[in-house]
């Protein structure tokens, strides 16, 4: 009869894995992930947003999040290719290191505002087409598609203009 071998080593190698955090850094990481679950983006994925935020280390490995938060492999696996598809996070690796260290994507939010006012743009067109293409029987529902179109509008006009302003405020 075989007998399972226990390796002593997992338990240490998982407390190495850890990222110290204090109760504070944990509560934030929860309240982040909410926040994030509000937005649509599952518990796991929420709660690795918060983690990648809060830890005092910019990148983290596969194991220091599973570990850290307390997932499964598969939960951790899903979650981290779910983040990477949405480009809310990307890894990095280390020359003669095989594993990958994943960071937020907070250093791009430049570019993420900029693909958000283009998308105004596109959502805003679409729906003028959705509007000329509407039943006219259905007056109150055309208004509100006509103020949500003027305000993506009027957004799209402002925004712009208010990163600017801020750019300039910060010199």
């Amino acid at each position: 009869m075989r007998t399972k071998k226990t390796n002593y080593l997992c338990p240490i190698i998982e407390e190495m894995n850890k990222v110290e955090l204090s109760s504070k850094q944990r509560e934030l990481i929860e309240r982040l992930g909410v926040s994030h679950e509000k937005s649509g983006i599952p518990p796991a994925p929420s709660r690795i947003l918060g983690l990648l935020m809060v830890s005092p280390e910019l990148a983290l490995s596969f194991d220091s999040i599973r570990e850290t938060l307390n997932l499964s492999k598969s939960a951790t696996s899903n979650a981290l290719n779910m983040l990477l598809t949405m480009n809310r996070i990307e890894y990095i690796t280390h020359p003669g290191d095989r594993k990958r260290y994943f960071k937020n994507r907070l250093v791009s939010w430049r570019e993420e505002a900029k693909t958000a006012f283009e998308r105004i743009t596109q959502v805003s067109a679409i729906l003028e087409e959705v509007l000329e293409n509407r039943p006219k029987n259905t007056p109150e529902f055309n208004e509100n598609l006509r103020d949500a179109i003027s305000f993506m509008r009027f957004m799209n006009q402002h925004l712009p203009e208010l990163y600017l302003k801020w750019e300039k405020s910060k010199d």
